[in-house]
């Protein structure tokens, strides 16, 4: 996985509340397990109409939005069922931050197993990044992870709060893999030490 430490891109605004999984993701491309190749198929029922073709107002298909490493929300964003495809699509799009009042529980905590940064705001300043956002490709925010700061293009500073478990990991780039494997020496010596004690075992 990708450390996070600072970022610096375009936010595209998606103000739709209640964005759920199977908007991120529609149920149809859950077939694979693999992380790879989703983000072709992210919002892919609002990206694209019945003959594939893109649907122009949908903001990821605006040039200026088409590079986005951020995305604005609307409130209880990732809502719906459980499915990780969700924050694999988005990681696979190149979404690295989405910034929204509140998510769903699941999806906000698959967020940060896979590489994604999600940042919970007061509506008042989720407006203000919002209208940020609508600026397009010109507006760039700034997310310092390790200060806990967001500037906007204006240069206007929110800062958020994470925990700092959740904190750790995504700046050392750790999923639950990476975690375990931090122990690897210890769980060796664990196993010789077994081995040897049980080697019936």
């Amino acid at each position: 996985m990708n450390k996070f430490d600072k970022l610096t891109g375009i936010a595209a605004p998606m103000p739709l509340i209640n964005i759920d999984t199977d908007m991120i993701i529609p149920k149809q491309f859950l077939k694979t397990i693999k992380r790879s190749g989703l983000g072709v198929n992210l919002f892919d029922e609002m990206r694209y109409d019945d003959d594939r073709n893109e649907i122009p107002d949908f903001v990821l298909n605006n040039a200026q939005y088409r590079d986005a490493q951020i995305i604005v929300a609307g409130d209880n964003f990732g809502c719906g069922s459980s499915r990780e495809h969700a924050p694999w699509a988005i990681a696979d799009f190149g979404i690295t931050c989405i910034i929204s009042t509140s998510f769903a529980d699941i999806f906000y905590n698959n967020c940060f197993k896979n590489g994604i940064l999600p940042i919970v705001l007061p509506q008042e300043q989720v407006d203000v990044l919002m209208k940020d956002a609508e600026k397009g490709a010109n507006a760039r925010m700034d997310i310092d992870l390790e200060a806990q700061t967001i500037t906007t293009s204006d240069g206007e500073v929110f800062s958020f709060e994470i925990d700092t478990f959740k904190k750790h990991c995504l700046m050392n780039g750790l999923d639950d893999i990476g975690l375990t494997m931090e122990k690897a020496a210890s769980i060796d010596a664990f196993e010789a030490t077994a081995s040897q004690s049980r080697p019936w075992v």
